[in-house]
């Protein structure tokens, strides 16, 4: 028999091309060739939608001519396999009016033919499925978005006593749902209008669905902490903390979700937005005032200590009744003289969040503070280490120079090499190049080792780039000098500065090395024309640029050693200011 409303076919198969709509009365698809009557029984009507791993169906069961809903499993994996059939066997094992009702042979496997290879050879693919009872209603999420100020109590207090007879159903069967939340809790629709309106929304019955996330208590696992093979469920604002840590889970974690779900419904708001920021429990009293004995109980399932919330659900059913006897059949709000008055509420709550924010406001603050200082401190001690290795580093290298340029024929024999080469290439060279070149070269070196030794500002260490990069850096800086001295511009100011930069490009530093090598250019280059206005730059204290000087005195000698210390720890101390000032701007303003 065709179904009463529905003329077409849903195709199942998740790799069909055109999977509706499909010829009612056709056993097979006619695109992919898969089963349209499933176990002789089953005919897909519509597909509802995709969640989780799985596809949901509503399917005619042509032998009681009603509608159901078909759960298709499209993931392969085994954990996946492994809890929907976890899935099957619960809603096959539970017979509870508040439970979706699976028949026992209501779980099987369909014969599809992928197509997905591409490669014109169908395989075969067997998907698993489960047809379940089809809940005509609402789920508790969609009621609050048509009750956004938040339900009634009495339809609350009315779904909290129901969920509980759930809850203490599959707890008896050593199951813990793990996933109580609105969207998972339905109301059934009544039989007839008038029950509506007779008994309201709170009078409907509830269904708890959605058992893919489920864990039976024990099964040969130890209680109190799950297993590595466990998989972790997290519903944010209603998974309690010791099922977010992947701790041990048992009935006061069901408690703990249906405690922060019915404090949902009675304000309205996300119980993540009313959780207090120092202590985590949620402040909700003032937004729905409620008895007080409810509102007791409420506050009891959502404590963080497991301890501290109800042990079973006959103890949470025990102070409903008890809720209930006390308002004479009905849940009444406090009163006035068992409660502050809404306007001193009203103030009280208002200091509350006044103490509340300036406490934030001063954590922030402080964290600020001392965020900054430590900060600092760090910056200091990168930048002081990378100044000191430096100096050390140009001043090491400054006395081999010496020694290899002025006390041992390897200088003359280097200069007159170079001047030979520097004349076939540059043939009005107005300079000529003496044993300074050894000293800049091997000063140059070990100031490149130096800073790169020293490991500040999260460098990569590559000694042999960052070694060629300064030698020949502090080589093409002292042919500049020489060239500029000799003709008085600052083109080979200029020079030496763009050589000077290439130091920094070989320092392994992992961003912004163009920053760094200009802000390190232009330091550097402030340094040279200040200490040369001050006199006291090798040119004029040293007399060791000029071809006349083949032999310099102890003078020259502890200067040069003395500036190639100080240009090293000027170049770590420009690097620091790069780092930490200079960068950090640059990404503030949007320069990433």
């Amino acid at each position: 028999m065709p179904h009463p409303h529905s003329k077409a076919v849903h195709c199942i198969n998740p790799d069909c091309p055109r999977p509706y709509p499909q010829t009612w009365g056709n056993n097979f698809c006619q695109s992919c060739g898969g089963p349209l009557r499933l176990k002789n029984r089953y005919v897909p009507l519509e597909r509802l939608g995709v969640g989780g791993f799985a596809a949901i169906y509503t399917v005619w069961d042509a032998e009681t001519q009603t509608d159901r809903v078909l759960k298709v499993l499209l993931e392969t994996a085994p954990k996946a396999l492994k809890l929907f059939e976890q899935e099957a066997w619960v809603l096959a094992l539970l017979r509870h009016a508040g439970v979706p009702r699976v028949e026992a042979d209501g779980y099987f496997h369909v014969q599809m033919q992928n197509f997905a290879g591409g490669d014109g050879n169908a395989g075969a693919r067997r998907l698993p499925c489960l047809v379940m009872e089809k809940i005509h209603g609402k789920t508790l999420e969609e009621v609050l978005e048509e009750h956004p100020q938040g339900c009634p109590q009495e339809w609350v207090f009315s779904w909290l006593s129901q969920a509980v007879e759930i809850l203490e159903e599959l707890h008896r069967c050593q199951i813990i749902h793990r996933d109580i939340k609105p969207s998972n809790l339905m109301l059934r629709n009544p039989q007839s209008p008038q029950t509506l309106l007779a008994k309201g929304l709170g009078g409907l019955q509830l269904v708890t669905i959605d058992f893919g996330g489920v864990k039976k208590m024990g099964g040969g696992e130890p209680m109190g902490k799950d297993s590595p093979s466990s998989t972790r469920l997290i519903s944010a604002g209603y998974s309690p903390p010791e099922q977010i840590i992947g701790g041990g889970v048992g009935p006061a974690t069901d408690f703990y979700a249906l405690g922060r779900t019915c404090i949902h419904l009675l304000t309205g708001k996300y119980p993540a937005d009313i959780e207090d920021p120092m202590t985590g429990e949620l402040r909700w009293r003032h937004i729905s005032p409620i008895a007080p004995a409810f509102a007791n109980l409420l506050d009891d399932m959502v404590r963080s200590d497991v301890q501290r919330r109800p042990a079973s659900a006959g103890e949470v059913r025990g102070r409903l009744r008890q809720i209930y006897a006390k308002s004479n059949g009905k849940i009444a709000l406090a009163k006035p003289s068992n409660r502050i008055a809404p306007a001193g509420q009203a103030i009280l709550e208002f200091c509350r969040q006044i103490l509340v924010a300036g406490t934030q406001k001063t954590a922030s603050l402080t964290v600020l503070v001392f965020g900054a200082i430590a900060q600092m401190v760090v910056a200091s001690l990168d930048t002081g280490w990378e100044m000191v290795l430096g100096g050390i580093g140009g001043s090491a290298g400054a006395i081999g120079g010496l020694v290899l340029g002025y006390a041992s024929p390897m200088g003359q024999e280097v200069a007159s090499f170079v001047n030979e080469g520097l004349h076939q290439l540059i043939p009005n060279m107005t300079f000529a190049v003496g044993p300074e070149v050894l000293l800049f070269a091997f000063a140059g070196l070990g100031t490149a080792v130096g800073l790169t030794d020293a490991g500040s500002f999260r460098q990569q260490k590559q000694y042999w780039l960052s070694a060629m990069m300064g030698t020949q850096g502090y080589l093409l800086a002292s042919l500049c000098w020489l060239e500029s001295s000799a003709s008085s511009g600052v083109q080979g100011i200029i020079l030496g500065a763009f050589a000077i930069a290439s130091l920094t490009v070989g320092m392994g530093l992992r961003s912004h090395q163009l920053v760094h090598a200009l802000v390190v250019a232009v330091c550097s280059t402030v340094v040279f024309l200040f200490l040369n206005a001050l006199s006291i730059f090798p040119g004029s204290l040293l007399g060791i640029l000029a071809p006349s000087y083949p032999v310099i005195g102890w003078l020259q000698v502890w200067g040069a050693i003395a500036f190639f210390g100080l240009l090293g720890s000027a170049i770590g101390l420009c690097l620091g200011v790069s780092h930490y000032l200079v960068v950090p701007l640059l990404r503030w303003l949007g320069w990433k």
